[in-house]
């Protein structure tokens, strides 16, 4: 149940292309590992969501349970729309008590 909770209010952040509350979403050990500053957030704030769509959750032998995604974006300025598929990665957190997202934010560029 914890993890359809975390799961819900993940997918409504992005949804609702608010990406700064999608990355506190993400586990804390990533965000230390990779943070995010403002300038990397900047052209996140570009795109719009136009759709996202779940899969099947699965879960992996050391307990992680990975969400295929498939999510659609608008350039704000170009209003270019593309697909991509992304990989959800959800880990429990016995101290939290709650499910970190640990794939980080979709790279939306494909590395470019």
């Amino acid at each position: 149940r914890k993890l359809d909770q975390a799961q819900t209010v993940y997918s409504a952040s992005m949804r609702w292309s608010d990406y700064e509350a999608a990355w506190q979403m993400v586990d804390p050990e990533v965000r230390a590992a990779q943070p995010l500053t403002d300038l990397e957030l900047e052209p996140y704030r570009q795109l719009q969501v136009s759709s996202y769509r779940e899969g099947s959750n699965g879960e992996m032998d050391d307990g992680t349970v990975v969400r295929p995604v498939e999510i659609g974006v608008v350039n704000r300025h170009t209003q270019a729309e593309r697909t991509l598929r992304y990989q959800e990665r959800w880990r429990w957190d016995p101290k939290a008590k709650r499910w970190w997202q640990t794939a980080g934010l979709p790279d939306f560029w494909e590395g470019k």
